[in-house]
C-alpha cells in the first residue's frame, strides 16, 4: 500500500472513531447518564461558598472570558475571513475555498446539531456570560477545533520542517483546548457539551481535508492523462 493511501485510510479511520465517540456522548446525553459526570465537573470549578463565583482570582475568569472569545462566531468569522482574503491574493482559490467550507459548514452543522438535541445550558450556576442558544454540542468547541485545525493543515503544507509542524499543528490544539475549557470554567457548557464539540468539529475538519486532497489528486491525474 502506499504512503497516501495509507495517510487517507489512517484519516478516515480517525474521522470514524471520532464520529463514534460523539455518538457515544449524544446516546448518554440523551439518557441522562451524563449528568452525574456534568454536574461533579461544573461544581469542582466553582467556589464552594458561593457556587456563582468560579474558583480562583478575579483575573483568571476575566482572563476565561477573553480566552473563550476566540471560539466565538465573531472572531471565528473575522479570522477565517481574513485567512481566506490573504489566501485569494496569493491565488490559492483552492485552500481559500477549503477554509470557507470547512468553516461555513461546521457552523450549519453545529446549528443542526444543537437544533436537533435542543440541551438547554447549564442551571447549576450563574452563565459567567450571555448564551443565546442551546448546549449540546458546544458551538465554541467545535468551532474553534474546524477553524484553527484546517488553518494549521494549510499553514503546514508549506513549513520547511517537521519541528515546525509539529509547532504549529500543536498550537493550533493548544487554542482548541483552552476555549473549550474556558467554556466549562465559566459555567457556560457541560464538559459532555465541549467533548462533543471537539470530535464533530475535528471530524468535520478532517471530512473537508480529506475530500480537498482527494478533488486535488484526481485533478492532477486528470491533467497527466490528458491527451
Amino acid at each position: 500500500m502506499k504512503r497516501p493511501e495509507i495517510w487517507l485510510l489512517g484519516t478516515v479511520l480517525l474521522i470514524a472513531g471520532l464520529l463514534l465517540v460523539f455518538s457515544g456522548i449524544a446516546a448518554e446525553v440523551l439518557r441522562g447518564a451524563s449528568t452525574g459526570f456534568d454536574r461533579a465537573v461544573i461544581l469542582s470549578l466553582r467556589n464552594p461558598s458561593d457556587i456563582s463565583d468560579p474558583i480562583g482570582p478575579a483575573w483568571v475568569e476575566e482572563a476565561a472570558r477573553d480566552v473563550t472569545s476566540l471560539g466565538s462566531v465573531i472572531v471565528v468569522f473575522m479570522l477565517s475571513g481574513a485567512y481566506i482574503g490573504y489566501l485569494l491574493l496569493a491565488g490559492t482559490r483552492g485552500k481559500a475555498l477549503l477554509m470557507l467550507v470547512s468553516v461555513g459548514g461546521g457552523l450549519a452543522l453545529n446549528d443542526l446539531l444543537k437544533f436537533i438535541f435542543d440541551r438547554p445550558r447549564p442551571e447549576l450556576v450563574l452563565h459567567s456570560a450571555q448564551v443565546f442558544t442551546s448546549s449540546f454540542p458546544s458551538g465554541h468547541a467545535a468551532l474553534s477545533s474546524v477553524t484553527y485545525l484546517t488553518m494549521a493543515a494549510l499553514v503546514t503544507q508549506h513549513a520547511p520542517s517537521a519541528s515546525m509542524r509539529i509547532y504549529v499543528m500543536a498550537v493550533a490544539i493548544l487554542f482548541v483546548l483552552v476555549v473549550g475549557a474556558s467554556r466549562v470554567y465559566l459555567g457556560l457548557h457541560y464538559p459532555t457539551d465541549v467533548l462533543a464539540g471537539w470530535c464533530i468539529g475535528s471530524a468535520w475538519a478532517l471530512t473537508c481535508w480529506v475530500a480537498a486532497q482527494r478533488l486535488k489528486h484526481r485533478r492532477t491525474e486528470m491533467r497527466q492523462h490528458a491527451p
